[in-house]
């Protein structure tokens, strides 16, 4: 075997390549699976609202601090550049774009994706290396519909909803600080009825739903073919986290240089 280290490179990044092909394939499988599941009988609708209730009302909080000092902090920012060209009417139009196009899409997704996302990854990898999912499969039941499928769906319908109530406290936040800078109530309000259209809040949602897709199913990949005891179970946790982050973070400029 050569020890040349530029054939040891080369060799390296093959591997990685074919990992990262082989790893890319297997996704889409157990995804495209998990959504065909999901529309065939009988639905567990139980499961359902279960998994909605632990995405949903379970990240409320934090989605809603989250809106609040990003819009508060977003308009503070714009306050300070607006008024060297003596553009503050332009403030609460500014806010709200960015709350509802990218802001409030973007931080909320990323903020259940370290809640929730990794909180599926390490469930269904302790399940994974306790052989319970084997055991359902040895019952007769489909570990993808019943494991799976449900928590997809879910993140897929909640999300949209938190990323609403992000959006709306976020543009509260920026008019509460707007008015403790000095500015015109009415105007902040009235500009953004202008200006603001409601295809930037449906494309906001229609992203957040595409990010709950990628959260919820990168978690359950990593969790479904986790390997390696209870240090598996860390590695799965952590791999989810960083993937669903980049792949958000990805998947949101591919849609934002589509959709405007």
């Amino acid at each position: 075997m050569t020890t040349n280290p530029a054939f040891r490179l080369v060799a390296y990044f093959g591997r990685t390549a074919l990992d990262s092909i082989f790893h890319l394939g297997r996704y889409s499988v157990l995804s495209l699976r998990a959504l065909i599941l999901s529309l065939i009988p009988p639905w567990r609708l139980r499961t359902l609202f279960r998994q909605m209730e632990l995405v949903g009302v379970n990240s409320l909080f934090v989605v809603i601090l989250t809106g609040l000092f990003t819009g508060a902090v977003f308009t503070l920012q714009v306050i300070y550049g607006f008024r060297r060209f003596s553009a503050e009417s332009m403030v609460g139009p500014t806010v709200a774009t960015a709350m509802t196009r990218e802001l409030g899409p973007v931080l909320t997704s990323l903020m259940v994706t370290g809640r929730v996302g990794s909180a599926m990854a390490a469930e269904l990898s302790a399940m994974k290396v306790t052989e319970q999912i084997d055991a359902l499969t040895v019952m007769g039941a489909d570990p993808v519909k019943y494991l799976i499928s449900p928590r997809i769906l879910a993140a897929t319908i909640m999300l949209p909803l938190l990323t609403a109530v992000a959006d709306a406290i976020g543009v509260i936040g920026g008019y509460l600080v707007a008015i403790g800078k000095g500015l015109d109530p009415g105007q902040f309000a009235s500009r953004i009825q202008d200006i603001v259209v409601l295809g930037d809040v449906y494309n906001g949602l229609i992203k957040s739903a595409v990010f709950g897709f990628i959260l919820a199913s990168v978690g359950c990949y990593m969790g479904f073919y986790t390997k390696g005891g209870a240090e598996g179970v860390g590695r799965s946790t952590t791999h989810a986290v960083v993937c669903s982050y980049v792949a958000i973070l990805v998947g949101d400029f591919v849609m934002t240089a589509i959709m405007f």
